[in-house]
């Protein structure tokens, strides 16, 4: 087992260069298997997430190729049978995409229930199948927990409407329709930025899907995708993490590679509070300098605030000045981690939905857990702002989504290094 160490108390300054976007890669990889041929993808981030599902496409027979440390070229056309092993496919959330795009290329998906982050609720996975059975699929969950698609005469186009706005059910229904016969209408789908890229992507390969970004999408299926190159885009969560520790530890970061609209609603909060954001074609450039302020905020679907960076400015704003009031209005709960952060001296009220933070003068180190990979980001920002040594166990959360997050924090001139724990302590620590 891994844990991070973090003596805090550093300004942040320097540049930081953004890696591919976590969300649109582990979208973009499994629909890879819907190209005839070999498919290039570049700017893959190198997380923990990638290489699993990496793994995966191997295990099904998937042939594949690392170019470079960011290029992976991936060929479906070896895979012999659409069931994925049972271990792999639960550590990873974003497993359940398989379903979308073997059922779409192979007319049959066996997999498992998806893993990943536990933060508290629940990640149904209803307006799926919904999708699925309207474009013809038998869908059932066997038991052992495997999700089971069979389409043998292949799928129709359909009308769909999400009862809920998903990223998830939106990019599974556009893996699975569009080699479908006829056109499908997806209706209050959601708008993030790595649902764009995936069409981008599918277009770029010979797809026809139109509407991406809006709550409307039209796939008009077709008969084959060829292969392509394709490179995914920056990182928002990953741009927004830097922002955020910025704003709590104070310093001037460059934050490069990156598509300033998508960050639009993260750089309007950081203002309220105080923080100076000046953008440029494809950077931007964050000073803190003063105190933060106090501001409130919800988490909405894009354009709003994304929950993705919830625990990231939450922590934040536990050093503003004044009453901040959070309101989780995707999740049915999301704060498991904020008791982590009232062992740094945080004073924060959960009730339901909504924090309530007063904002106190300096955060104290302590031993904390990253409870999943979001509020990982989130006790290492709280560590390089608080006094003294802090260590981050469970670790592995956080490299799920972030590629190289101590070194490029180090390279800003955080002092925090990755340290082995001991089995024997591991043990010890589990048992406390």
């Amino acid at each position: 087992m891994t844990k991070y160490i973090i003596n805090g108390g550093n300004r942040l300054n320097g540049e930081v260069s953004i890696s591919g976007a976590k969300n649109a890669a582990v979208a973009i990889i499994p629909a890879a298997l819907l190209v005839d041929g070999a498919c290039r993808i570049e700017n893959v981030p190198k997380i923990i997430d990638v290489t699993l599902q990496l793994e995966i496409l191997r295990e099904l027979g998937a042939h594949i190729r690392l170019l470079n440390s960011t290029t992976v070229e991936v060929n479906g056309d070896y895979i012999a049978e659409a069931k994925v092993p049972y271990e792999l496919m639960r550590k990873i959330r974003a497993s359940y995409y398989l379903i979308g795009a073997l059922l779409g290329r192979y007319h049959h998906a066996e997999v498992a229930m998806p893993g990943g982050c536990n933060f508290g609720g629940i990640r149904p996975i209803d307006q799926h199948i919904k999708g699925f059975k309207a474009l013809g699929a038998q869908v059932e969950i066997r038991e052992g927990g495997y999700i089971c698609a069979d389409a043998p005469d292949g799928l129709t186009g359909a009308h769909i409407y999400f009862d809920v706005v998903s990223v998830g059910a939106t990019i599974n229904i556009m893996l699975a329709a569009v080699l479908a016969r006829g056109q499908t209408i997806l209706e209050n789908c959601a708008k993030e930025p790595h649902i764009v890229d995936l069409a981008n992507f599918l277009n770029s390969m010979g797809a026809d899907v139109k509407g991406a970004g809006t709550d409307v999408i039209k796939i008009r299926g077709v008969r084959r995708l060829r292969g392509g190159m394709y490179s995914i885009i920056p990182d928002q969560i990953e741009a927004g993490t830097f922002m955020a520790a910025v704003a709590a530890c104070g310093g001037q970061v460059l934050v490069k590679n990156i598509i300033p609209k998508h960050l639009e609603c993260i750089t309007a909060k950081l203002k309220e509070m105080g923080v100076e954001v000046t953008e440029y074609d494809d950077s931007v450039l964050v000073t803190r300098s003063g105190r933060l302020r106090k501001t409130n905020l919800k988490t909405l679907p894009y354009p709003g605030f994304p929950t993705d960076m919830q625990p990231q400015l939450t922590t934040a704003l536990c050093l503003a000045d004044g009453t901040s009031i959070i309101t989780e209005g995707v999740w049915d709960t999301r704060y498991r981690y904020t008791e982590e952060l009232a062992r740094m001296g945080a004073s924060i009220h959960v009730d339901g939905k909504i924090a309530v933070i007063e904002g106190v003068r300096e955060l104290t180190a302590a031993p904390v857990r990253a409870f999943d990979l979001r509020a990982g980001a989130a006790m290492v920002i709280a560590g390089l702002a608080a006094k003294g040594v802090t260590q981050v166990e469970q670790v592995t959360n956080i490299e799920r989504g972030y590629e190289n997050l101590v070194e490029k924090f180090v390279s800003l001139g955080a002092d925090m290094y990755r340290s082995e724990i001991p089995e024997t302590e591991a043990a010890m620590g589990a048992a406390q």
